[in-house]
C-alpha cells in the first residue's frame, strides 16, 4: 500500500483505501475534482467561525485521505472562494424551498456533497443527487441514504436520465462547479431541457470567464486531474436568451466575497485581496440564479 499523486492511500491495484475499506471506483478526468473541493470544504469546518460548517466534508475526506491535512501546504486555505460558492447556492436553495415545499431538487454533478444534509428539506421535497456512476457509487459508501433523496448514477449530458425525475412541480436546479466543465451546446441543452420539462423553477450554478477558460488548459491542477474548462462567458447573464422563459435574477461574489475577506485566515485574506486587484481574476468565477 502506497499514497497515490493525491495523497490518498491505495493498494498494488490502485484501489484507494478509505478508513481500511477498498473502495471499488474508477475515477477519471473532471470526476477527480471532487477531491480538493471537499477537501476545502473539509478544511473550512476546522475554522473558528466556519464559511460552510459542513462536518460530513470532514468525516468523508479524513476517510478517504487520513492525512489529507497534514504537512506543511496540505492545510491552505486557499481553496475557501469553493466553500464561498457553495455557501451562496446553499443560501439560495433554502430560499426557494421556503417557498415551494413540494419542489424537486437536481442537484446536478453532486460529487461527494452534503448539501442535502445540510439544508436538510422537509420530506415534502423530492431530492436528486446526480453524477457519474463511479461517483455515486462513492457516494453510497461514503454519506448516509436519505428518505426523498435519489442517487442517479449518469453522465448529466445523456437527458435520458430526466424521464426519472417527476414532472408538474416546481424544479431547483443546483450545479456546483459543473458547467464550465460541459461544452457551451451541453449547456444550452441541458437548460433549455429542464425548463421545457417543468412549470417553474429556480436554476443555480456558476461559470467562468472566457480567459478563464482558455487558459485552463495551462492550470497545473486541471492538468493534473485531467480536467480542463470546455466553456466560459463574458456575460453570463447572455444565457438567458437560450430560452424565451429563462430569466437571468443575479449574481452572488465569490473570490471577492465578504464572507470570504471577513472568516478567512488573515494570509488567505491578504492573497485574495492582492489577486482581486486583477478585474480579469475577480470575476473569472460567477455564482448565478436565474428564474423561469
Amino acid at each position: 500500500m502506497t499514497p497515490d499523486s493525491l495523497g490518498q492511500v491505495v493498494d498494488v491495484d490502485g484501489r484507494v483505501l478509505a478508513g481500511g475499506i477498498v473502495v471499488d471506483v474508477d475515477l477519471v478526468g473532471v470526476q477527480k475534482t471532487l477531491n480538493p473541493v471537499l477537501k476545502a470544504k473539509a478544511l473550512d469546518n476546522r475554522l473558528p467561525v466556519p464559511i460552510l460548517g459542513d462536518p460530513h466534508a470532514e468525516r468523508v475526506m479524513r476517510r478517504l485521505d487520513p492525512g489529507y491535512d497534514k504537512g506543511r501546504f496540505r492545510a491552505s486555505q486557499l481553496g475557501l472562494a469553493a466553500v464561498v460558492r457553495a455557501k451562496a447556492l446553499d443560501d439560495w436553495a433554502r430560499d426557494f424551498l421556503a417557498d415551494h415545499r413540494d419542489a424537486v431538487v437536481l442537484n446536478l454533478g453532486c460529487g461527494l456533497d452534503a448539501r442535502v444534509y445540510r439544508i436538510d428539506p422537509p420530506v415534502t421535497v423530492e431530492w436528486y443527487d446526480l453524477d457519474f456512476p463511479s461517483v455515486i457509487d462513492l457516494r453510497r459508501q461514503h454519506l448516509p441514504p436519505r428518505e426523498h433523496c435519489t442517487l442517479i448514477g449518469s453522465d448529466v449530458t445523456d437527458l435520458a436520465w430526466l424521464e426519472q425525475v417527476p414532472r408538474g412541480r416546481p424544479v431547483l436546479v443546483v450545479a456546483e462547479g459543473l458547467v464550465p466543465y460541459l461544452t457551451e451546446d451541453d449547456v444550452r441543452r441541458l437548460l433549455t431541457s429542464v425548463v421545457d420539462a417543468f412549470p417553474t423553477g429556480r436554476m443555480l450554478f456558476d461559470t467562468v470567464s472566457v480567459s478563464a477558460w482558455r487558459g485552463s488548459r495551462w492550470d497545473p491542477i486541471g492538468r493534473m486531474y485531467n480536467a480542463v474548462f470546455r466553456c466560459g462567458f463574458d456575460d453570463p447573464a447572455a444565457l438567458a436568451s437560450w430560452h424565451p422563459l429563462l430569466e437571468y435574477v443575479d449574481e452572488a461574489p465569490m473570490n471577492d466575497s465578504p464572507v470570504l475577506m471577513d472568516r478567512a485566515p488573515a494570509t488567505i485574506r491578504r492573497i485574495y485581496r492582492l489577486l482581486n486587484l486583477i478585474p480579469s481574476f475577480r470575476r473569472s468565477s460567477r455564482i448565478l440564479r436565474f428564474r423561469f
